[in-house]
């Protein structure tokens, strides 16, 4: 079945008697990747949260537009990776099936592993991984559980500049035709993945119009039309910033 999209209509959210965001509302089209940027704060991990059904808004709802139950059909990437210690990587690519008590395939989670170059670290513990080692086993997992709604809080923050570019491009690749939300404060990042790009800001915060970035991602980093929106788009974060 196709993926669905995901609406969100008048979403609110409170902490402590402050608003984050007021009637926020906005629809993630189906099969594409949409990319939230903004101030870190801002609230834009409790919006991914509240989609992922881990967070529950003051008021509002968030839905799919095919009419059946996001429960179920969304796999979501926190900021940290979240790794069992005592799990070695091929194991903790397999968390969320044992969870379930579902049949584990090993050797689809090692095969996800040699993609995100851990081939050789099959059996390490966490503890002997690397910052950008652990967090390429969860963007692993995140791959494994293969839903068609995929959530993703700055997936790529750890790596260096080599395996960002290429484990952008390797998302792309096995993320086609699923409808993807990513959270970065990249613009380039999000130039070369998004086919949206929204801006979350103020207080309460809104979305303002999204930005649209021609061709397919993932896009060249010399891309003349995606420097162009790049530059756009970090024109735009600036008036958000304080001087």
């Amino acid at each position: 079945m196709p993926p669905p999209g995901i609406v969100i209509g008048g979403l609110c959210l409170r902490y402590a008697g402050e608003s984050i965001f007021e009637g926020l509302n906005v629809t993630l089209p189906a099969g594409r990747f949409s990319v939230l940027l903004g101030p870190s704060g801002v609230g834009k991990t409790s919006l991914l949260r509240i989609i992922a059904g881990l967070e529950t808004p003051a008021a509002g709802h968030v839905s799919a537009d095919d009419g059946a139950p996001l429960a179920g059909r969304v796999a979501y990437m926190a900021q940290q990776d979240l790794l069992l210690p005592w799990a070695s990587a091929l194991e903790n690519v397999m968390l969320g099936a044992v969870l379930r008590g579902q049949r584990r395939e090993p050797q689809r989670a090692e095969a996800l592993l040699r993609r995100v170059g851990l081939g050789h670290r099959l059996r390490a513990l966490p503890a002997t991984l690397s910052g950008g080692e652990r967090q390429r086993v969860a963007l692993a997992r995140t791959l494994y559980e293969d839903r068609p709604v995929v959530l993703m809080d700055e997936p790529f923050s750890a790596l260096d500049a080599i395996s960002r570019a290429r484990l952008q491009d390797l998302a792309v690749e096995l993320l086609d035709q699923r409808t993807v939300l990513l959270i970065t404060h990249d613009p380039l990042e999000a130039c070369r993945l998004g086919h949206s790009l929204w801006v979350l800001a103020g207080t309460p915060a809104t979305l303002g119009p999204p930005l649209t970035v021609p061709g397919a991602p993932p896009r060249a980093p010399d891309d003349e039309s995606m420097l162009h929106r790049q530059g756009e788009l970090l024109r735009r974060l600036a008036l958000l910033s304080p001087a």
